[in-house]
């Protein structure tokens, strides 16, 4: 981790302190990635992401912190419900697609049943 005393993690350089080597949000908010810290630090604070870091055991703090940045990101964008909002419209996208599915089906048995009943008229069979 010796490279993040060269480079400060995006945390680091948004707070303007130094990044030390054993800086908690270095893995997790590289450089390169400035904004993922600036929204997650606008809507939890700095101070409460480095306890939940610290709290999480190591081997879950990426998720932890990819759950937080996405939560952010919905947050800005949807102040009230942030990805509540967001799950809420996909299922009802879910809801809709399955009844135009249930409808697209019926009509395809609709259909085969009115080709099955032609094809054994057309040859001769009982008329349905």
């Amino acid at each position: 981790m010796s490279n993040y005393t060269n480079s400060p993690c995006a945390a680091c350089k948004f707070l303007r302190r130094k990044c030390t080597s054993d800086c908690v949000f270095a893995p997790y908010f590289p450089p390169e990635e400035p904004t993922k810290f600036a929204n997650v630090h606008r809507i939890f604070g700095a101070s409460n992401v480095s306890k939940i870091l610290h709290e999480v055991a190591p081997h879950q703090r990426e998720d932890a912190v990819n759950s937080l940045a996405y939560e952010a990101e919905a947050r800005l964008k949807d102040p009230v419900y942030g990805c509540v909002g967001a799950i809420s419209v996909l299922q009802r996208q879910v809801l809709r697609l399955q009844r135009e599915l249930e409808e697209t089906n019926a009509d395809l048995m609709r259909y085969a049943s009115c080709l099955g009943s032609e094809t054994t008229s057309a040859y001769g069979g009982r008329r349905g």
